[in-house]
């Protein structure tokens, strides 16, 4: 096992965002740098009022936010994929267009009250990548379930983790099936229900950040394989900080987990491609990339949120491709499925 866990002390001292107390206790959600971005700034992108956060705190809204960022030592140690090829890239790509098959990418999750990001964009990059690899024949989900509570190398469960440690536990120890809270046709679903933050909406309203859940080495009683026969396996690698790179690795292997620094005009994104305007940096955030594009002469990355689709553009947003944007570039992991010894693409 790498050395993660030993420099973890070191990684949290490192990610964490200093906001006053005063900060803390103000609306995530504010009005005046609305109209001030919308009116005044003339950015590429459309601030709103998102439901899901309506009437938070800032405080509150970090408990949303769980990418911890990995060392640079560990960072630089890491298998990296090369794509040597030189592949004519589209100016437009979307995964959910290349592969209508996959019913994952249609999928938007939401992580509730815990800082489980990390372990989401995970389990929902496997997930494609396992439909992609297999040419839509497996249609599974990983469990975010199974990666949040029984990682133990991959950081501090809903108090944040290390998305590339995920793909190390999915390369070392395998991960099982599951999908939503309540959804038992796989063996772990998720324990926490989508929620609404004190408005009204077709989810119940949201209650206090959650405490990570125990580790269970059993599947729900419905689901027809035991724990150990259900497990997947894949490997575990980074993709340099390079746009050319990311676009090939998307465009040949699938999805792909990224993480990047959220600042306080990020929650009231609604649409357009996303550049930081204004404001102070509220912590890491985890996600997938499923695509890239060109909106009004801006390059984008399309990318897929763990909020439900009350937020943003239906639970997506674009942000700027090409200027490691937010660090948006600097950290992005994934890994291919070992599907019983077939290799259904390269890697």
């Amino acid at each position: 096992m790498r050395a993660i866990i030993l420099l973890a002390i070191i990684a949290v001292a490192s990610c964490h965002v200093t906001v006053s107390e005063n900060e803390l206790k103000n609306k995530v959600i504010n009005h005046e740098l609305i109209d001030l971005i919308n009116n005044d700034m003339k950015p590429t992108w459309t601030a709103g009022v998102n439901d899901k956060f309506k009437d938070i705190t800032v405080e509150e809204f970090q408990t949303y936010l769980g990418a911890l960022p990995t060392p640079k030592k560990v960072l630089d140690s890491m298998p990296k994929m090369l794509h040597m090829e030189n592949i004519q890239l589209p100016e437009n790509f979307d995964l959910r267009d290349a592969y209508p098959q996959c019913e994952s990418l249609k999928e938007i999750r939401d992580q509730s009250t815990c800082g489980s990001c990390w372990a989401f964009g995970a389990a929902e990059t496997m997930s494609d990548r396992i439909c992609i690899h297999s040419k839509g024949k497996l249609q599974t989900r990983i469990s975010t379930e199974d990666i949040l509570t029984c990682c133990k190398s991959c950081g501090f469960g809903c108090n944040g983790g290390y998305p590339f440690a995920a793909f190390e536990f999915w390369a070392n120890h395998g991960v099982v099936t599951g999908d939503s809270y309540g959804d038992n046709e796989y063996c772990r679903p998720y324990a926490f229900a989508p929620c609404e933050h004190h408005t009204t909406g077709k989810y119940q309203p949201c209650g206090e950040s959650q405490p990570t859940p125990a580790c269970k080495k059993t599947c729900v009683d419905s689901y027809s394989k035991s724990y150990d026969e259900d497990k997947i396996y894949g490997s575990a690698y980074s993709i340099r900080e390079n746009e050319n790179a990311i676009m090939t690795e998307i465009y040949k292997n699938g999805s792909v987990e990224a993480a990047f620094t959220v600042y306080s005009d990020f929650p009231t994104y609604k649409s357009g491609v996303y550049r930081h305007t204004s404001g102070g940096a509220l912590g890491g955030h985890a996600i997938k990339i499923i695509g890239w594009g060109v909106e009004n002469g801006t390059k984008y990355w399309l990318v897929v949120n763990s909020w439900n689709e009350d937020w943003g553009d239906k639970g997506t947003f674009k942000i700027l491709r090409g200027e490691n944007h937010c660090g948006i570039e600097g950290e992005v992991v994934a890994g291919i499925p070992k599907l019983g010894g077939l290799e259904f693409l390269d890697a």
